[in-house]
C-alpha cells in the first residue's frame, strides 16, 4: 500500500503541474500542446479526486484518533464510531485506487466494428443473428453512440442474417463491448418448428476497435479489389450498377466485402475500414500470444471459438458462462437491456487484473 501511495503522490504532483501548464500563456498559445496537456489532466482527473478524497478521510481519522484521548466518553464515543466509518470508506477508496491504477486499455475509448455471424442451425442461426444485432443497436441507442451498417449478407427469406458489420461510434463503445466477442448459443423452438422440440444454434460475434489509418498502413500493392452487382435489398439500383466492392489482402488472404452504399467509392472506404481494423485485431492477437500465455487468464482468451453465453428462452434466461452469471430477464436483455452483464464483466475483469498487478505494485 505504502508503494501504491508513493505513486499517487507522484502523479499528484504532477496533475498539479499540469494545472499550472494549461493556465500558462506560452502553453495556451500552442494548441497542439495545450491540447495534449489538457487530455492528460483530464485522463487523472477521477484518479487524483478519489486520493484527495482518500487523504482527507485519514486526516479525519487521525484527528478523531486525538478525540479518543480525552476524557469525555461521550466524544470518545462520536470518534469511535466516525473512525470505522471512515476506515470503510477508505478501505473502498483504495480499492477504486487500484482499479484506476491499472494500465489502461489503449483502444477503450474507440470506436468500434461490430462483425455478427450466423453459425450452426441453419435458418434459425440466421434470426438470431438478427435478434443479436438488434439487441446491441438498441444498447448503443441507450448510450447514445451512432449504429452505421457496413455490410449485410440477409439468411433466406425469414429474415435475419447471415453476415452483418456495423461501426459503432461512441466514446467507450469499445471498453463496453469488448468482452462481447465469442460464440453466443440460443436454445428455443424455431418459427419453422411443427412439433415444438428446442433447437440449439450458435451465432460468432466479435468486436473490433476502429484502426487509425497511422497504425495499420496497407500498401496498395497487396490489395486486390473486385467490384460486382450489388445483390439482396437495394432498390432500382440492385444489379445494374458495380457498386458492391470485395477487397482481397493478399499477405493474409482477409476479404472483406461492402455492398450496402449506392457508391462504389464509399463501400471502398468501408471495406477498407473494416480490413484495417481485422489487420489491427490480428496484430494485437499475434502481440498478446507473444509476450505471455499467462494473458489467457483473463476471462476467457476472448477467442472467438469459445462459447460465452448461452439464451435459453424457454427458461427465460441468460447465462454467461465465463463468469457464472445468470439473469432471469431474457426478453429484456434481448431487448438491449445488457448493462448488468457488461458490469459484471468489467468488475470481474478488473479483479483479475488486479490479482495479476498487487506483486508489481508492491515491488
Amino acid at each position: 500500500m505504502e508503494t501504491m501511495l508513493e505513486k499517487l503522490k507522484d502523479i499528484d504532483y504532477r496533475y498539479s503541474e499540469l494545472e499550472q501548464l494549461l493556465s500558462d500563456p506560452a502553453v495556451v498559445n500552442k494548441p497542439n500542446l495545450y491540447q495534449k496537456y489538457a487530455k492528460e489532466h483530464a485522463d487523472l482527473r477521477e484518479l487524483i479526486e478519489i486520493y484527495r478524497t482518500y487523504q482527507k478521510a485519514e486526516a479525519c481519522i487521525a484527528q478523531d484518533q486525538e478525540l479518543l484521548k480525552e476524557n469525555d466518553e461521550e466524544l470518545r464515543e462520536i470518534a469511535k464510531e466516525e473512525i470505522s466509518l471512515l476506515r470503510r470508506q477508505l478501505s473502498d477508496l483504495e480499492e477504486r485506487l487500484k482499479v484506476l491504477l491499472l494500465p489502461k486499455d489503449p483502444n477503450d475509448e474507440r470506436n468500434v466494428f461490430l462483425e455478427i455471424r450466423a453459425g450452426t442451425g441453419g435458418d434459425e442461426a440466421g434470426l438470431f443473428a438478427g435478434d443479436l444485432f438488434r439487441m446491441y443497436a438498441r444498447y448503443a441507442e441507450t448510450r447514445g453512440w451512432k449504429v452505421d451498417v457496413v455490410s449485410s449478407n440477409p439468411a433466406g427469406g425469414m429474415g435475419g442474417f447471415k453476415e452483418i458489420i456495423a461501426l459503432i461510434e461512441g466514446k467507450g463503445a469499445y471498453s463496453k463491448l469488448k468482452y462481447e466477442s465469442g460464440v453466443h448459443r440460443v436454445q428455443r423452438v424455431p418459427v419453422t418448428e411443427a412439433q415444438g422440440r428446442v433447437h440449439t444454434s450458435a451465432v460468432t460475434v466479435a468486436i473490433l476497435p476502429e484502426a487509425e489509418e497511422v497504425e495499420v498502413q496497407i500498401d496498395p500493392n497487396d490489395l486486390r479489389i473486385d467490384v460486382y452487382h450489388s445483390s439482396g435489398h437495394g432498390g432500382q439500383s440492385v444489379n445494374t450498377t458495380d457498386s458492391a466492392v470485395r477487397i482481397t489482402h493478399l499477405p493474409t488472404g482477409l476479404v472483406v466485402t461492402c455492398q450496402d452504399e449506392k457508391s462504389q467509392l464509399k463501400n471502398k472506404t468501408k471495406a477498407l475500414k473494416v480490413l484495417r481494423a481485422r489487420l489491427l485485431d490480428m496484430m494485437v492477437a499475434k502481440q498478446s500470444a507473444e509476450i505471455s500465455e499467462a494473458r489467457k487468464s483473463q476471462v476467457g482468451t476472448g477467442d472467438r471459438s469459445e462459447r460465452i453465453r448461452t439464451y435459453n428462452f424457454p427458461q427465460g434466461r441468460v447465462t454467461d458462462h465465463r463468469i457464472g452469471l445468470t439473469i432471469y430477464n431474457l426478453e429484456r436483455f434481448i431487448d438491449g437491456d445488457i448493462e448488468e452483464v457488461i458490469d459484471a464483466l468489467i468488475t470481474h475483469y478488473h479483479t483479475e487484473a488486479l490479482k495479476q498487478s498487487t506483486t508489481s505494485i508492491a515491488q
